[in-house]
């Protein structure tokens, strides 16, 4: 393989991290090793701001570009600083949702904080600080991003469900649980990574991208080389120019290693 990666594009849950938040050794030292061979490492997830500087944290990088919340927030660390970010109106899709699962939590992102939601989510699901308010205050204003959680429904029935509804004026991501994920129209982690890659200077060719889940499908398919893990599902492996191992095999570190 001729490729060389300039740019190393990661998702954190799944593919860095397990579903403790913890990231390997291996993993560390992988990342590591590209940041000083000269390669840039841009954290690209669907975590806000302080998920992200977490996940920083955990590999020990100085500084760099980071695309956090789906691609709707670009920013920069060392100090955290906001670079690019896009706010849309999410009242409607959040109250067809509500409709249909009336019992949802809800949370909205607040900008280099963390979260303002309805009901408590469950410790490790979200980063930053949590306030409680009313659904109404939630959807008052322009946001950055919406999480809604059914933990009472099927991952399959939920996800038929929000299918059905044709959430118009929106991008929207499933997980691998009743999870959904509302985003500004025509923003994705690909959307994010054009702007880093128009700030570094770096071809969208010479981009590596490595990711576990649906919401990577944009991320994968325009990086010069998208790589799925091994435990990703076939939606996105299929569009994948490669498959690693899974997170449990520590797959990042593998794909990594494989160029330095």
């Amino acid at each position: 393989m001729n490729f060389a990666p300039k740019l190393i594009a990661l998702d954190v849950d799944g593919t860095i991290v397990d579903g403790l938040n913890d990231m390997t050794t291996a993993v560390r030292e992988a990342v590591r090793a590209a940041a000083e061979a000269g390669i840039h490492i841009v954290i690209s997830t669907g975590r806000s701001m302080p998920g992200v500087m977490n996940a920083v944290e955990k590999i020990g990088l100085s500084d760099g570009l980071a695309v956090a919340s789906n691609g709707a927030v670009v920013f920069s660390f060392r100090p955290p600083t906001v670079l690019h970010a896009i706010t849309f109106d999410a009242s409607e899709a959040v109250q067809l949702v509500l409709e249909q699962v009336p019992d949802a939590m809800v949370a909205v992102e607040e900008l280099g904080v963390g979260y303002r939601v309805n009901k408590s989510f469950p410790d490790g699901e979200i980063n930053g600080q949590m306030k409680l308010e009313s659904v109404l205050e939630l959807i008052a204003q322009p946001v950055t991003r919406v999480i809604i959680r059914a933990p009472e429904h099927s991952p399959e029935s939920f996800s038929k469900m929000v299918h059905s509804l044709g959430l118009e004026g929106t991008n929207y991501f499933i997980g691998y649980t009743a999870w959904l994920d509302l985003a500004p129209e025509g923003v994705s982690k690909a959307s994010g990574l054009d702007l880093v890659c128009a700030e570094l200077g770096v071809a969208a060719a010479d981009v590596l991208a490595i990711g576990d889940g649906l919401n990577d499908l944009e991320m994968i398919t325009w990086a010069g080389r998208g790589v799925a893990m091994g435990q990703a599902p076939d939606e996105l492996k299929d569009l994948a120019d490669g498959i690693t191992a899974s997170i449990h095999e520590d797959g990042a570190a593998r794909e990594i290693r494989s160029y330095l």
